[in-house]
């Protein structure tokens, strides 16, 4: 009798599962974490609306449209083969949205919305004040300072072997090495079009007499294809640490004994307390704000400045475990869920495709895509001498060839290594403000 009971129950379940219905079994699959069924509803919700011209011309807007073009190329990038491996959700949701606008296929209340909350509201710099607060109050201060210090060795050399692996390669397609600096290695490696390749732009104009705009539109493609080189490299690095263990610190900067990127387990492990998250949110926004007032007498980009005092207050212990507990949780909701809806935004705004298009050959692409792997490469090896781990070091060095902020956000992403925010901040910012010093002066002496 045993085992007949035993063949009904079988049988039941069989039936239970055979009367699953088609709704229930279409709720399996999932687009990120939304169910399909749901996230076809949302999303024609926001495209009717933004047809019919009801989509809110704010943040609620904006943050719908990439919210659901985020996911989706975020999923997708996952999934497609060879293209997961070498940042595929960055490398998607960068250049979808733009290969979009260059085709004129966004209409314009979801360009207005998203504008809106990029260049209005600024969530680009909310987005990264959150990832370096947070980031850098959740860590070791022991390897917070031995990163820092010894950071500049790899970006440093890095830089040098781009310069000339650059030119070199550049003289051998014809190009002339002072045009293949100027406006193809330089644009690289100047921290970006905002922070690098406008102010090149304006001091380029003023030393030679000709207008700003003809040296921006010959030097944003060098940026743009630079920073898609640089988001494969940090994909193939992230792979290779996958596949060698020991060359990574998933995040870890300096190998140290008890080290670990990211604070005390207590911080991890602590259930997540919303009233904290909301005074992390706070404390984010209030490091940024003294960023830009300090710079208002110093003169150092405020960016910097965020980054010195977030720095200066976790090294000197003046913050409470808990406050840091906060601004570490609200570090890993961002970095978790926005990251890229965020990375959407920026293809819409700030990926130029039609400047890109009509500059770029085969040959460019080769100097600009030597340029980045130089630095990279670099990057691995010294990092490698120098008690680093290799493939870390090679990511943080390669974000010095990124678009600013855009270029850090969409590199960190693909190798999945957001908690090194704030050494990718400095390389950029700082090797960026250097390079188009440097270069001032150069073409001036040059000229």
């Amino acid at each position: 009798m045993d085992p007949a009971k035993k063949m009904q129950t079988l049988h039941y379940i069989d039936k239970k599962v055979e009367k699953q219905s088609f709704l229930s079994k279409l709720n399996e699959w999932k687009i990120g974490v939304i169910p399909l069924p749901l996230y076809v509803a949302l999303a024609l919700i926001i495209y009717g609306a933004s047809v019919y011209n009801q989509l809110p011309p704010d943040m609620i807007g904006g943050f719908a449209v990439i919210m659901v073009m985020g996911i989706l190329l975020g999923e997708i990038g996952l999934k497609v083969p060879i293209l997961k491996d070498i940042g595929g959700p960055a490398i998607l949701a960068l250049l979808i949205p733009s290969i979009l606008v260059f085709y004129n296929l966004i209409n314009p209340a979801a360009m207005e919305a998203v504008t809106t909350l990029m260049k209005t509201s600024n969530f680009l710099y909310l987005y990264i004040s959150c990832l370096v607060a947070g980031s850098i109050l959740g860590m070791n201060r022991k390897v917070l300072v031995q990163g820092f210090t010894r950071m500049f060795v790899p970006l440093l050399l890095g830089t040098l072997a781009a310069v000339v692996a650059g030119v070199l390669v550049g003289s051998l397609f014809g190009y002339e090495m002072k045009h293949t600096f100027f406006y193809i290695v330089v644009p690289i490696i100047g921290g970006g079009i905002g922070e690098g390749i406008l102010p090149l732009s304006l001091a380029y104009s003023q030393i030679l007499g000709t207008s700003a705009e003809s040296f921006v539109s010959q030097m944003i493609p060098a940026a743009v294809i630079g920073n898609i080189v640089a988001i494969i490299c940090a994909g193939l690095m992230k792979r290779l640490g996958e596949k060698r263990p020991e060359l990574t610190g998933n995040g870890v900067l300096v190998k140290a004994k008890g080290g670990d990127g990211i604070s005390n387990k207590t911080n991890i492990t602590k259930p997540v307390d919303f009233s904290l998250m909301g005074a992390g949110l706070l404390i984010a926004c209030s490091f940024f704000i003294f960023g830009s007032l300090a710079h208002k007498f110093l003169g150092i980009p405020g960016p910097v400045l965020m980054i010195v005092a977030a720095t200066l207050v976790k090294c000197l212990n003046v913050m409470s475990a808990k406050m840091e507990q906060g601004a570490y949780h609200l570090y890993k909701f961002v970095s978790t869920s926005l990251t890229w809806p965020l990375m959407v935004g920026l293809g819409l705004l700030f990926i130029p495709l039609e400047d890109v298009v009509k500059i770029v050959t085969p040959a460019y692409v080769v100097i600009c895509s030597v340029v980045v792997i130089a630095m990279v490469g670099t990057g691995y090896f010294v990092g490698k001498f120098m008690n680093m781990f290799p493939v870390d070091s090679a990511i943080v060095t390669g974000c010095h060839s990124g678009l600013g902020g855009t270029g850090d956000v969409a590199i960190l992403s693909a190798s999945n290594r957001m908690s090194l925010m704030p050494f990718a901040q400095v390389a950029t910012r700082l090797g960026g403000a250097a390079t188009v010093i440097l270069a001032t002066l150069l073409m001036k002496l040059l000229s």
